[in-house]
């Protein structure tokens, strides 16, 4: 047990040595396209990973997608609690949504490609998601609650989607409207 603390002690804190990157927000094309798998597994993508925690954190978000920082590659971050307030930290690199399950909860939803706004945005309460570490080594992630939510968040960023594609009806027109309307929106 104490070599284990010793050795987690020792570990960077992800995303300590990331470089900070620009967001993609709404309206960028990258946000709207499908990610390529990643094929290399080198010291490349470790330093993406890294830049992506470092990103995350700077936005003081739970989740980000590659195509969030401008890069079309199939890969996400993530430090996210899940409703019991256990925490859940990690990555996936070609991940894959293998199950989503459970009830459908009506949640709210915000994303650091729409900066400061949120909505009702319907999810299943549970979640499986495989995938590749940053070595190649197989993973699978299992989450319910709030955690749930952000797997399957980070997932459709990688098949091009935001959360306001899963509005409908006035709840969709109000979110898209205040998009536009935000700071950040794209003019022109």
């Amino acid at each position: 047990m104490e070599r284990t603390i010793a050795a987690m002690r020792n570990r960077p804190i992800p995303g300590s040595s990331g470089l900070i990157r620009a967001m993609s927000l709404l309206g960028d094309p990258v946000l709207h396209g499908i990610c390529e798998p990643v094929t290399d597994f080198g010291p490349s993508l470790a330093r993406l990973v890294e830049d992506m925690y470092a990103t995350m954190y700077a936005a003081e978000g739970v989740g980000l997608a590659a195509n969030q920082i401008g890069v079309p590659l199939r890969v996400f971050v993530y430090d996210c609690p899940d409703d019991e307030d256990v925490r859940h930290l990690g990555h996936l690199v070609n991940p894959r949504l293998v199950e989503a399950d459970g009830i459908t909860v009506r949640g709210p939803e915000g994303c650091l490609s729409l900066p400061g706004l949120e909505a009702g945005t319907p999810r299943f309460d549970r979640a499986v998601v495989e995938g590749l570490t940053v070595d190649g080594e197989p993973v699978r992630v299992t989450g319910t609650g709030f955690f749930a939510r952000c797997l399957q968040h980070e997932c459709d960023h990688l098949e091009g989607a935001v959360y306001t594609d899963r509005l409908t009806g006035l709840r969709r027109r109000k979110a898209l409207r205040a998009a536009r309307r935000a700071p950040w929106a794209r003019t022109g």
